[in-house]
């Protein structure tokens, strides 16, 4: 291979990207469903993040947290008080960026999960070797939005019941259990997909 072509590649970041709701932070029921904290008091981070995302950084990983947040659609939710948690995460936690998509099912955006648009625009946005990243998880619909935008996945918990014909590449208890296994089995070079499927 070119010795500049290969630079090249070399320049590219390699990225986790991780849901936030269940991931990163607690989840509430309400009404016999999982949901996201209302509150900025209720807002919690899961034990073991941030040694999970101290050694993503570790791993030489780029971190982008990809969320949907569709209550603000449903009116159930003030925008301001997302932005408020979302600028907790970025303020406390080593997340290199965080992109969300404040839509409604029935919006039909390209951002929502599980459409794959956050990704696609953190890829272009950073360099990122999509082929060579991860999607982390704990609903299905982040699965087959790493699918679709083609890279591995990893599912935390037990999943919710979307339907996908893609399964993960690994399902974890925990963050910090999906982190040892992308140590184990991250790719060491890949060459990324030049275009993305919508």
């Amino acid at each position: 291979m070119d010795l500049k072509l290969l630079r090249g590649f070399n320049q590219l970041k390699k990225a986790v990207f991780l849901d936030r709701d269940g991931v990163l932070n607690r989840t509430f029921f309400r009404d016999g469903k999982e949901r996201a904290p209302q509150t900025l008091e209720q807002f919690e981070f899961l034990p073991g993040t941030l040694e999970a995302l101290q050694k993503l950084k570790c791993l030489d990983y780029f971190t982008v947290v990809v969320t949907n947040q569709p209550d603000v659609a449903r009116g159930w939710q003030k925008k301001e008080v997302v932005i408020a948690m979302n600028q907790k995460v970025l303020s406390e936690l080593p997340i290199d960026d965080l992109k969300v998509c404040f839509h409604d099912q029935k919006d039909q955006c390209l951002c929502r999960k599980p459409n794959p648009g956050m990704l696609i625009e953190a890829a272009t946005q950073w360099n990122i070797d999509i082929a060579g990243s991860f999607m982390v998880g704990d609903r299905l619909s982040d699965i087959e939005a790493g699918h679709r935008a083609g890279c591995q996945s990893i599912l935390i918990g037990p999943g919710d019941d979307f339907k996908t014909a893609h399964p993960p590449n690994y399902r974890a208890q925990s963050l910090l259990q999906a982190v040892e296994w992308i140590e184990k089995n991250g790719p060491l070079f890949t060459i990324p997909r030049q275009k993305f499927s919508p």
